[in-house]
């Protein structure tokens, strides 16, 4: 992705670097910032971006963590530790999932919606259809294998 940098731009009278660019989707964006090249502010915005995606599942969409209302570091520590391998987990479901694309060309629901979703339907359904299939989902048992004792280590 390239952009057009203009250097020292005052912005609410601070002195920034901005950077106008476009999304694969041809929108403008827009990005000021301290930091020098226009590559550089793109990579770093780049990667915020994806902490700012796993911040919103972990909050808002999807795992609640502001709802916990816990405040002893120890344990939100583990418990932020628990929802980051549950979002990679619901993010490599989800990518398996098919979903319908809108007319703008997004999905209608993000891998981490559609991986969770999976997880919860899936895990719902233990009791009527068994393990296997929750085991199926998470790798832990191959499409050919049949449940036993053997293959989940009982």
């Amino acid at each position: 992705m390239k952009g057009i940098l203009v250097d020292q731009a005052e912005v609410y009278g601070q002195p920034m670097n901005v950077v106008l660019t476009y999304t694969q989707d041809g929108e403008a964006l827009v990005i000021a910032s301290t930091s020098g090249s226009a590559s550089r502010i793109l990579s770093g915005y780049r990667k915020r971006f994806r902490i700012e995606c796993l911040f919103r599942a972990l909050k808002s969409k999807g795992f609640k963590l502001e709802s916990t209302h816990m405040t002893l570091h120890v344990i939100v520590e583990r418990l932020l530790c628990l929802l980051t391998l549950a979002y990679v987990w619901c993010v490599l479901v989800g990518l398996l999932q098919t979903c319908t694309v809108k007319v703008h060309g997004r999905r209608a629901w993000s891998v981490v919606t559609l991986g969770l979703r999976t997880l919860v339907r899936t895990f719902a359904r233990i009791h009527e259809r068994g393990e296997a299939e929750a085991l199926q989902l998470i790798g832990l048992l191959k499409s050919s294998q049949t449940l036993n004792s053997e293959s989940v280590g009982y």
